[in-house]
């Protein structure tokens, strides 16, 4: 057995919450190691030739046709979601949206960037579904203080959801819990913070999902509803 098979031999025996703290270590270890994206044709189209400045991929991306996420320097294209995918955001967003409504909270879907920065890197995402709240310039693009996170997973992404999103949006001082969603099958993985982003799946049909960061209990079949 060579190294590389001993070391993934421990990993296996690792509970998640001990993985994710490896993989946070590692993440801080070594320059770019904050970097764990999948290559560029996974959202559906090739990486641009050249890297950008913040300056200059904002301003790209008011005219573009195709929807970037923004990487450190590097822009990748988002190839559209399916209609499941959508359908799955929407029934989020809305339930979201009127639960927070007359508060100090409003949610926000697809189109909406949130901006994060490590160490002198920044970065630019795209999530399916978030939550901010307090004082928020409206006439921004980007969100720099969310409170709560989805993602809907699709086979193209779902690494970079589970990895590099996953890691980089934990850097968020004002994130409280981050969420996947399956489409596929009735599955919700929720990553708090107050639990030190152990995650914690819920997958059977009956569960109620706990969106803690904003107190609502929200049962799969609604998440799933008008889907087979």
């Amino acid at each position: 057995m060579n190294a590389m098979d001993e070391i993934k031999k421990a990993l296996g025996k690792l509970s998640p919450r001990e993985r994710t703290g490896i993989a946070m270590w590692l993440s801080e270890s070594g320059d770019g190691g904050y970097m764990v994206a999948e290559p560029a044709v996974a959202y559906g189209a090739a990486q641009e030739p050249h890297r950008l400045s913040v300056e200059e991929y904002l301003k790209f991306e008011e005219t573009s046709s195709v929807r970037h996420e923004y990487v450190a320097g590097e822009i990748f294209a988002m190839s559209g979601p399916s209609l499941r995918h959508n359908a799955i955001s929407l029934n989020l967003a809305k339930a979201f949206s009127n639960h927070v409504q007359g508060g100090p909270c409003q949610a926000f879907i697809a189109d909406i960037k949130v901006r994060l920065k490590i160490d002198a890197k920044e970065f630019f995402y795209y999530p399916d579904v978030v939550v901010a709240c307090g004082q928020l310039n409206m006439e921004e693009r980007y969100l720099l203080n969310p409170k709560l996170i989805v993602e809907v997973l699709s086979p193209s992404t779902e690494s970079i959801d589970r990895r590099e999103k996953a890691l980089n949006y934990q850097r968020i001082a004002s994130l409280e819990e981050y969420v996947l969603v399956a489409q596929r099958t009735q599955e919700v993985t929720f990553y708090r913070r107050g639990e030190d982003w152990e995650p914690r799946a819920l997958t059977a049909p009956e569960a109620v999902a706990q969106f803690q960061s904003i107190e609502l209990a929200l049962p799969l079949a609604r998440i799933y509803a008008g889907l087979r």
